[in-house]
């Protein structure tokens, strides 16, 4: 292994890659502990229960951030009829995000 340095921008990204590296040697270390026969099933088991737990996190971290630059700026809360909103939606190219896609 070697060192490596890694730049996150905000605290929320160095928590996300924390994660990430703790899953990576979790699974690693109960592959390792797993019995012969058994290293693919143990390993990819506890790899997709961790993965979908660390991508929930990731989603809910992105999307927390997301709801506390909206109410900063001060958008109002009120609701939209259906039909103002499918008309807005079309006019955005059907896009979910505020942000151009890259």
């Amino acid at each position: 292994m070697y060192p490596r340095n890694i730049r996150v921008e905000s605290p929320a990204e160095a928590l996300i890659a924390e994660q990430a590296l703790a899953m990576y040697r979790e699974v690693r270390d109960a592959a390792a502990a797993a019995p012969d026969g058994a290293v693919l099933s143990v390993a990819e088991s506890l790899a997709v229960a961790r993965g979908r737990e660390l991508t929930r996190q990731s989603l809910e971290t992105l999307l927390q951030e997301e709801i506390s630059t909206t109410e900063k700026k001060g958008r109002l809360a009120t609701g939209v009829r259906a039909e103002v909103r499918g008309r807005i939606a079309e006019s955005n190219g059907d896009r979910s995000s505020r942000r151009p896609a890259r």
